[in-house]
């Protein structure tokens, strides 16, 4: 069952239970109470009085309420109830008139004197008024409460559809981020070995076909995504020279969880990006843990900055677009602690995330 009938079906419910409830007032509360036989048009009577209590409960709870009180205009609404209150005991008193009930129910204090009269001094009909004024109160209460309901509903669904927005502009810049990086990394390789390019080129288009098809619904495996991340590194080793070291450890069974894809690649490429010196020997060690359902990325290299690389201030686009979708994915569910060096002159990415 859908959430929308859900909704529905509860919604009806309490219609139901409402009038049940009445009802029971109405037609048992007297008689039971009483311990008295009282005439058919009596029972006329009460139902007359159930119908116009059923009718001004809709007359509220859709025309008045959705027209006047929702929109701030609370004077003309209470100024309605009233007139639908003395409508509804002028046609009372009506119906009591029509069926003759003051003479019937003389007859039945005659024989049961003990029995309190049901109007109040004057002929005001203090019991209708009250049941009236129940009846329109409970509607107004639960059609303002379904107003706020939806209203927050609506709030979330538009803050939700802003997120999903959101996170697809984020993923739109990091795929092709990605792909131009690598496609520059390839075209340098060209110079080199246009054998290894090929080769390179190949590995790229199946990585491409993982990115573009394979995590068009939001979330891929874990063994997916490090299955990734151990293609893009064995292709970044193709233009590698003896000077650099890369260490990769994985655990070799992963307990497969689903996670947002393309989340660990914007810190892996950042360490090639500026970890690697066309002279100096360089190091890049990567380890991905997992315990349970957490999983801990540790990235660590030295840092060499590339005056030709089009960089932003201090991080990529594709290290700030992913702390932007841990915010928006994993709320409260991560930890990042990224640490620059000068000292050593390293650069350390550790993070801890919650995937349950």
């Amino acid at each position: 069952m859908s959430l929308k009938s859900k909704s529905n079906t509860i919604t009806v419910l309490i219609h139901i239970l409402i009038w049940v409830v009445f009802g029971l007032l109405l037609f048992f509360y007297q008689p039971l109470t009483w311990n008295v036989d009282f005439p058919y048009q009596f029972w006329i009577k009460q139902t007359i009085t159930f119908f116009l209590l059923v009718a001004g409960y809709y007359f509220n709870n859709k025309v008045l309420v959705p027209r006047f009180l929702l929109h701030d205009r609370t004077g003309v609404y209470l100024v309605a109830v009233v007139a639908v209150i003395i409508v509804f005991l002028l046609l009372n008193q009506w119906a009591d008139d029509v069926l003759h009930m003051h003479e019937h129910m003389e007859a039945i204090f005659h024989k049961k004197h003990t029995t309190p009269k049901p109007k109040g001094r004057g002929g005001w009909d203090i019991f209708g008024t009250i049941i009236i004024a129940l009846v329109l109160g409970i509607g107004t209460s639960i059609t303002a409460i379904q107003k706020w309901q939806g209203d927050i509903k609506l709030r979330a669904d538009l803050e939700q559809e802003k997120i999903s927005s959101e996170l697809s502009f984020l993923k739109a810049q990091i795929n092709p981020h990605f792909f131009f990086n690598t496609l520059n990394n390839i075209y340098s390789l060209t110079y080199i070995n246009a054998e290894t390019s090929r080769k390179a080129l190949h590995q790229l288009s199946r990585m491409m076909r993982y990115v573009l098809y394979d995590t068009q619904h939001g979330t891929a495996l874990l063994s997916q995504e490090v299955a990734f991340i151990k293609d893009y590194i064995s292709l970044m080793e193709l233009r590698l020279t003896e000077k650099v070291t890369v260490t990769f450890n994985a655990p070799a069974q992963l307990s497969d969880v689903a996670i947002a894809p393309m989340l660990l690649l914007p810190f892996v490429e950042n360490a090639f990006k500026h970890g690697i010196s066309a002279v100096l020997p360089s190091t890049i060690l990567i380890n991905i843990d997992q315990h349970a359902d957490q999983l801990e990325l540790h990235v660590q290299n030295g840092i060499y900055k590339d005056d030709n690389a089009a960089t932003e201030e201090n991080k990529g686009i594709g290290l700030t677009n992913t702390i932007r979708r841990l915010d928006l994915l994993y709320p409260g569910k991560y930890k990042l602690d990224i640490n620059e060096d000068a000292a050593t002159n390293t650069y350390t990415v550790h993070l801890t995330l919650n995937l349950q």
